[in-house]
């Protein structure tokens, strides 16, 4: 079951009446899709955010308007970047059975076990495009990286089978590696005494 979030149709739209909407705790947005003409409503935030953390970015909402039920996504939404409130938001309707595109985060799931002998983990993806049913479509992405050594690497075409949905990614691009320690790091750490002589010298330098 959808989570449902209310939406009022808006009938004012000068400048004061916006200015309403925000004292009353309730921000612009418009709902549109294939099939529909596109509607300008309002929302509350407080109640738009708690359904987004319950469906998450790429959920399922039923925005119900003026008592009308719609399936939509969040497609996009600007927030005031000093006061961080909501300014605006876009809803798509969609129909269930439909595929969309949309970027999904990726989460790594354990430690590494070259991390554990001191490797760096490097992580050149943070998302990636899917293209999946509206139904079906993932919040996130789950990449296990507890069985890389330092030196190892995952990419995309090695954890394309592990979903049923489409990656538009090339199979090479490298979703997570682990490198070796620094070699500086290294040196220093097993000569403590050279490493501090060089910083006292470094120290001096700069002072004359």
């Amino acid at each position: 079951m959808n989570s449902v979030l209310e939406a009022k149709k808006r009938q004012e739209f000068q400048r004061s009446a916006k200015t309403e909407l925000r004292e009353e705790g309730n921000f612009p947005a418009v709902v549109y899709g294939k099939d529909m003409e596109a509607e300008s409503v309002f929302v509350n935030e407080g109640d738009f955010i708690k359904v987004i953390k319950e469906v998450g970015r790429n959920g399922v909402i039923s925005l119900a308007v003026d008592g009308k039920e719609h399936n939509v996504i969040l497609h996009d939404y600007q927030q005031d970047p000093i006061k961080n409130y909501i300014v605006h938001a876009d809803f798509l309707a969609v129909d269930l059975s439909s595929e969309i595109t949309s970027n999904v985060r990726i989460d790594l799931e354990g430690e590494a076990a070259g991390a554990k002998e001191g490797g760096v983990v490097q992580q050149p993806l943070f998302e990636l495009s899917v293209t999946a049913k509206v139904s079906e479509f993932p919040e996130n992405l789950t990449v296990d990286v507890s069985h890389l050594n330092i030196g190892d690497s995952l990419s995309v075409g090695e954890i394309r089978g592990n979903h049923p949905f489409i990656i538009n990614h090339e199979d090479d691009e490298v979703v997570v590696s682990i490198l070796a320690p620094r070699v500086e790091e290294a040196a220093e750490d097993s000569n403590p005494e050279a490493a501090e002589e060089g910083r006292e010298a470094e120290t001096n330098t700069a002072q004359e």
